[in-house]
């Protein structure tokens, strides 16, 4: 352990320990224009030596209004932090002897793969592709380069017409689609084509298609021996009626049949070979059309052909997957109770924690996440604090040591919102939830605190202490900010997220309402001044509480489901909801959908309630937030309608657009506080 990382640490604690105990009146109120500010480490790859880490240091252009990601080194003692060149963002990824780094450079159809030198500082593009290529991965021996590309294929017209003639000025042609998935939200309506992975020499020229037909092919790795390249794919016939149904392939790069290695039914992908070749991990799960499954870690021997399960008892679901250097367990990250974690599991399916502060990266939203990679006696990874973003640490011995404080400049310097933990009985069943509070700066225990109840998305997912942009503003503004995991959220085990299989919404409005009875009777708000937001699934429940309660003032209902028979009717994911979030399509059975439908109860409705939408979100499409804007307007209940230009379900991906989203809701509140009419985003309050 070297100097420099002591060095690091200590300041890190000491500006932690500064930020708690420093008077508030020194310190600045977190703004709207610091979301520009901020950084976050992303993406990290271990050099095969274990003693240099690249990642993506992410933040926000405040002239372009879009986040910017560039490629940073540094050395795993800490020393050397530099950026590796210009206009590369990552992921990037090692060569097998640690001198080369390959990464994607350039936007949309002008980006291209480049490598960059070590040694000399040199940067070179080895490509001219027709699409934004992505999954890089070198051979073993560093001679090739694989990476996955949409093919373009070539639509068969439905009717021949006459050409214009020449220079006439004839309306567009009819756009025709006849696929079950012909739009996603974020892409907009799909071209013609499939996801291929393809091969390039490491040192430029012609790529070459490894996977055929007219398939999607998704992860990948190579074979020990570089011969031939294991692909996670579906290749039914109805593929697009069995969406999920992916097993693995091998592909060789001498053009042989493929050759089919998994074979049940559930999805099989993040397929990774040991270091000694004998063994293949993957992970995924047998498919009970529930909402939720952990995706369990799968290993097969591949000298006796033995196939085993893990993680069967550890009831989480596993992600992204690291084989250890010595072939005798792996690396795998899970959510565990709203936190991060990374796990070491040897092939016994015994496991060890190594962290449990692994997230970060989500940035508006206190959601889980974050990434982690391992090479040589190194372990690195975005690790998670709920007063700040995502840094980049390192596992070399047993402690983890972060090795950047990317946001001191700015957070430092800054009167942050305290997140505690904590459980309570849900009410309806006496089962433990948990949930964060957040208190805005200034906080005093028994003061006359506005509360925010802000519900997250999925609905399978889960918040946890982490740094939230969102968050932030809101307890800036003097609002106690209260944000749960209620039944339904991931990271519990698969029992708790299944309570609400075919029954969202329903018992998580009783958890989330003893979540404010919770923040209320501990005296951390104000009873008569209950405020609630969610997006997404949040939507939705905020408009199924506005339905069956009127205990809060005023509700923001963001990117909702109103109407489960139009939506999943309507949704770029319809045969996915329509398959696992209900028992049978609407048209068998109209009164399941109704029964979970906000609209079907909206007579119920005295809240004020605003719904804000982006105008191209193609997952819970506009016009159902308009459904609900109607039916409230026809009962002349207080109601706004606010269209996000240009957004999509991400709604505030776009730094400005995250601003928007919080002053509006703010405003909206402020509208409906008998105690404040302050709706400003860049006012700071200590007690309202």
């Amino acid at each position: 352990m070297t100097a420099t990382i002591r060095s690091l640490n200590r300041l890190w604690a000491i500006l932690l320990l500064l930020c708690g105990t420093v008077n508030a009146r020194e310190l600045e109120p977190f703004t709207a224009m610091d979301v520009f500010e901020l950084e976050w480490a992303a993406s990290p790859q271990v050099s095969p030596d274990g003693r240099t880490v690249a990642y993506s240091r992410n933040g926000y252009d405040v002239m372009t209004d879009r986040t910017v990601s560039r490629v940073w080194l540094i050395d795993a003692d800490g020393r050397d932090h530099r950026p590796m060149t210009d206009g590369a963002s990552g992921p990037a990824v090692f060569s097998p002897d640690g001198a080369r780094i390959a990464f994607v450079a350039g936007s949309g159809e002008d980006a291209e793969i480049h490598i960059h030198w070590l040694d000399d500082n040199r940067t070179a593009r080895i490509t001219r592709l027709p699409e934004r290529p992505s999954a890089l991965s070198f051979s073993p021996d560093g001679s090739r380069i694989a990476f996955r590309m949409f093919t373009a294929a070539e639509a068969e017209p439905l009717a021949s017409l006459p050409r214009a003639p020449e220079g006439a000025d004839w309306a567009p042609p009819f756009k025709v689609y006849d696929s079950v998935r012909y739009r996603a939200d974020g892409v907009g309506y799909l071209k013609p084509g499939f996801d291929h992975i393809h091969v390039v020499p490491a040192d430029g020229g012609s790529p070459r298609q490894i996977t055929t037909g007219d398939y999607n092919h998704g992860a990948y790795t190579w074979t020990p021996d570089g011969s031939a390249l294991v692909v996670s794919a579906n290749r039914r016939p109805d593929w697009e009626y069995e969406s999920l149904d992916t097993d693995l392939y091998r592909f060789s790069l001498a053009g042989d049949a493929p050759i089919r290695l998994t074979d049940r039914y559930g999805p099989d992908g993040r397929p990774a070979f040991s270091p000694n070749g004998r063994y293949l991990a993957w992970t995924g799960w047998d498919d009970h059309h529930r909402g939720s499954e952990n995706a369990l870690l799968y290993l097969r021997d591949l000298e006796s052909d033995r196939t085993q399960v893990l993680t069967e008892a550890l009831d989480r679901s596993i992600g992204d997957l690291v084989w250890a250097r010595d072939s005798r367990s792996i690396l795998v990250q899970y959510d565990d109770k709203g936190r991060g974690t990374l796990a070491r599991i040897d092939l016994n399916g015994r496991s060890r924690v190594l962290a449990s502060d692994l997230g970060g990266t989500a940035m508006t939203r206190p959601y889980t996440g974050g990434a982690f990679h391992a090479a040589g006696n190194t372990i690195a990874y975005t690790r998670s604090a709920p007063s700040r973003p995502a840094e980049l640490a390192v596992i070399r011995n047993r402690d983890a040591e972060t090795l950047t404080a990317l946001n001191e400049d700015l957070l430092a310097h800054r009167d942050l919102a305290e997140v505690r933990t904590v459980r309570f009985p849900s009410r309806l069943d006496g089962r433990e939830i948990e949930a964060w509070i957040a208190t805005p700066p200034g906080y005093e225990p028994g003061g006359n605190y506005p509360l925010l109840l802000e519900i997250h998305g999925g609905p399978f997912a889960a918040y946890g202490p982490h740094f939230s942009s969102e968050v932030q503003l809101y307890a800036a503004a003097g609002y106690v900010v209260v944000y749960v995991n209620p039944r339904g959220s991931t990271s519990y085990g698969a029992e708790f997220a299944n309570l609400i299989h075919h029954a969202y919404p329903g018992g998580d409005f009783d958890d989330l309402m003893s979540a404010v009875d919770y923040a209320t009777e501990e005296g951390y708000a104000d009873e008569e001044r209950l405020f609630v937001t969610g997006g997404s699934g949040g939507g939705i429940l905020t408009a199924w509480i506005v339905t069956h309660t009127d205990r809060f003032a005023a509700a923001v209902s963001a990117k909702p489901v109103i109407n489960w028979y139009s939506m999943v009717l309507t949704a770029d994911g319809a045969e996915f909801f329509r398959r696992y979030w209900f028992d049978k399509p609407p048209w068998e059975d109209p009164e399941a959908y109704l029964a979970r439908s906000p609209l079907h109860f909206v007579g119920d409705v005295t809240t004020p309630t605003m719904l804000l939408t982006g105008e191209q979100d193609l997952r819970t499409p506009i016009s159902e937030a308009e459904q609900f804007y109607q039916a409230l307007k026809a009962r002349k209940i207080d109601t706004a309608l606010v269209r996000v230009p240009e957004a999509s379900h991400g709604i505030a991906a776009r730094p400005s657009h995250l601003i928007g989203k919080v002053g509006h809701v703010l405003a909206w509140f402020a509208r409906y506080d008998s105690e404040n009419s302050d709706s400003s985003l860049d006012s700071s309050s200590s007690q309202r």
